[in-house]
C-alpha cells in the first residue's frame, strides 16, 4: 500500500491585487520548510507513485486534485513551489488549467511540469508554447520527474537572485517578468521572454540552438531545432528598433550584440 499522501491547507485568499513579487516571497519562505508539489492527475496510480517517490525527500510535501478546476483552485490558494499537470482532466483540461495559470501575474512565475500520455510532437509544442516549463511522457520514470524537478529548481534559484538585465534600448526585469525598449513596455510570450533573457545574461557570446532550447526550457532537443528561428523572428518584430542587437551566427545560432 502507499504511504499516505500528506496533504496541505490553503494559508492565504488569492487576490487579483496582489503584487507581481508575492510568489517569490512564498518561495523564499517555503525554501526553508517543506516545499509543495501539486500533482493534479485523475489516475491515482499515477499520483502514488509520484507521492512515494517525492516523499522520499523530506524536502517535499505534497498536494494533490483529480479535475482540473479543483487543481486550478488549489495553484491559486497555496502557491505551490511546483505543479506537475496532466492534460486530459475532468471539469478543465490541463492545457486549459495552463494557459489560466500562465496568464495570471499571481501564478505564472510557478513552474508546471506538464506529465501526459499525448506524445506527439504538436501536443508537446502547444503545451511549452503555453509557458509549461517541461513536458514529460507517459509512460515516465518517476526518478526523470525528480530529476527534472531539481533541474527547474536550480534554474528557478538563480532566477530569484537575478537583477535587472540591461543591453542598449532593451532592459529586462525577471522579477516583475516586464521587458521595454527604449523605455516602452514590450509583450512577450513565456517562450519569448525566456530566450531573451538567456542572451541578455550573456551579451556577446553565441548560443547554439540546442543551447537555447535546453536553457530555455530545460529538456534535451525532441523538436525540430528551427522552432528557435521561429521564435527568435517574433521577438525581434515586437523589439522593434532594438530588433538589430540579436545577431544571427550563421550556421549556429543566436548572439545578443554587447556593444549595441
Amino acid at each position: 500500500m502507499a504511504p499516505m499522501i500528506q496533504q496541505t491547507t490553503a494559508t492565504a485568499s488569492f487576490t487579483s491585487r496582489t503584487q507581481d513579487s508575492e510568489f517569490f516571497k512564498r518561495a523564499r519562505m517555503q525554501t526553508n520548510r517543506s516545499k509543495t508539489v501539486l500533482i493534479v492527475e485523475d489516475e491515482q496510480d499515477v499520483i502514488d507513485l509520484l507521492a512515494v517517490r517525492l516523499l522520499k525527500d523530506t524536502s517535499y510535501a505534497i498536494s494533490t486534485a483529480t479535475d482540473g478546476l479543483s487543481g486550478l483552485e488549489k495553484a491559486r490558494t497555496e502557491l505551490p513551489w511546483i505543479i506537475i499537470l496532466d492534460l486530459m482532466l475532468p471539469k478543465m483540461s490541463g492545457l486549459e488549467v495552463c494557459k489560466i495559470l500562465k496568464g495570471d501575474r499571481v501564478t505564472r512565475e510557478i513552474p508546471i511540469i506538464i506529465l501526459s500520455a499525448k506524445a506527439a510532437e504538436a501536443d508537446r509544442l502547444a503545451g511549452l508554447e503555453l509557458g509549461a516549463d517541461d513536458y514529460v511522457t507517459k509512460p515516465f520514470s518517476p526518478r526523470e520527474v525528480v530529476l527534472r524537478i531539481k533541474a527547474i529548481e536550480r534554474r528557478r534559484s538563480e532566477k530569484m537572485e537575478d537583477e535587472k538585465l540591461v543591453c542598449g534600448l532593451i532592459t529586462l526585469d525577471p522579477i516583475r517578468h516586464h521587458v521595454d525598449v527604449a523605455g516602452k513596455p514590450v509583450r512577450l510570450t513565456t517562450a519569448e521572454f525566456k530566450l531573451l533573457s538567456l542572451l541578455l545574461k550573456k551579451p556577446g557570446r553565441v548560443h547554439s540552438r540546442e543551447m537555447l532550447l535546453s536553457g530555455a526550457w530545460g529538456y534535451e532537443a525532441f523538436i525540430n531545432t528551427r522552432t528557435v528561428d521561429t521564435h527568435i523572428r517574433r521577438l525581434r518584430d515586437k523589439l522593434g528598433k532594438a530588433a538589430n542587437t540579436i545577431e544571427t551566427v550563421r550556421g549556429f545560432g543566436y548572439r545578443l550584440l554587447a556593444d549595441s
